[in-house]
């Protein structure tokens, strides 16, 4: 027994002690917002996999690097031609890269994120993230770029059974483009009703009360919201945009901002700390 109990403890150290791999090593750092850090571990390794490829695309891409970020990627997506999720992010790189390029190159990248937004949807319609890159495409794209509302709407019907309240959030969404405030607010309410406990979807509808001057009821959902996420580091942000955009409690937007700037926990899944300080820039102006 007892030789059993020490073979135990000399394993699990000798497990403990084991190194990991660059790959593991590198998510690490890009999961704590690390990106530059990420990226020198992977530059460093000896492995040249899609899964390598395509985490350094997630780190240029955040770092804003939008060019490096579509080389990793399309490397990735070579070696692993059927991963819809990269494949998205590939579209995703694309239409950052179309949205800040010429106006000669930006419609070629707009072509180019719509066709991988397309074949990652086609891929797994299960990916909710992709199915949502690929609507909010098809509603502000033009017509000669492939979008159109038809398509969106089209593709929003797809989840109203397998995903209802993402269904219900993007109807929300076009009803609103069309200036049908009534309607969206409607499909707003019913996205959140449909998901309790995520908190995004109370945010959608407190930023929409917002952005149409009913700053008391935002106010009444984000704390709602609040509640639901009490240690959220994103809740802090929305709410300083809000407060921002409407021009009221510039002082507490300040706080947030800062806060969540020097915030040791924030994740990939948080807005990026530059676009934190872009607010806190205008808090002062």
């Amino acid at each position: 027994m007892i030789v059993c109990a020490i073979l135990f403890v000399f394993i699990s150290e000798l497990a403990f002690a084991l190194p990991i791999s660059d790959l593991e090593a590198a998510e690490q750092f890009y999961l704590r917002t690390q990106y530059q850090e990420a990226l020198q571990v992977l530059g460093q390794s000896k492995s040249s996999d899609s899964a390598i490829f395509a985490l350094s695309g997630k780190c240029y891409y955040m770092l804003g690097d939008y060019k490096k970020a579509t080389e990793s990627f399309e490397k990735a997506v070579a070696m692993a031609p059927n991963n819809a999720e990269v494949i998205n992010w590939l579209g995703k790189a694309y239409g950052r890269r179309a949205e800040t390029s010429s106006f000669l190159t930006a419609p070629r990248y707009a072509s180019q994120t719509r066709q991988f937004f397309e074949r990652a949807v086609q891929l797994d319609r299960n990916n909710l993230e992709a199915v949502d890159d690929l609507f909010e495409y098809y509603k502000e794209a033009p017509g000669f770029l492939g979008g159109g509302e038809d398509k969106a709407q089209r593709l929003a019907e797809q989840l109203r059974d397998r995903a209802p309240s993402k269904y219900h959030s993007l109807l929300a969404r076009m009803a609103e483009k069309k200036k049908q405030l009534q309607e969206a607010e409607q499909h707003f309410h019913k996205a959140a009703e449909l998901a309790p406990d995520e908190e995004g979807r109370l945010v959608d509808l407190a930023v929409f009360l917002a952005r149409n001057k009913r700053y008391q009821e935002s106010e009444k959902i984000m704390d709602q919201a609040s509640a639901i996420a009490p240690n959220s580091q994103s809740l802090k942000f929305e709410r300083a945009k809000i407060y921002i955009e409407s021009g009221h409690n510039m002082g507490i937007a300040r706080n947030l901002l800062n806060e969540y700037i020097n915030s040791s926990s924030l994740t990939p899944d948080d807005p990026p700390r530059s676009e934190a300080r872009q607010l806190l820039a205008k808090t002062s102006q």
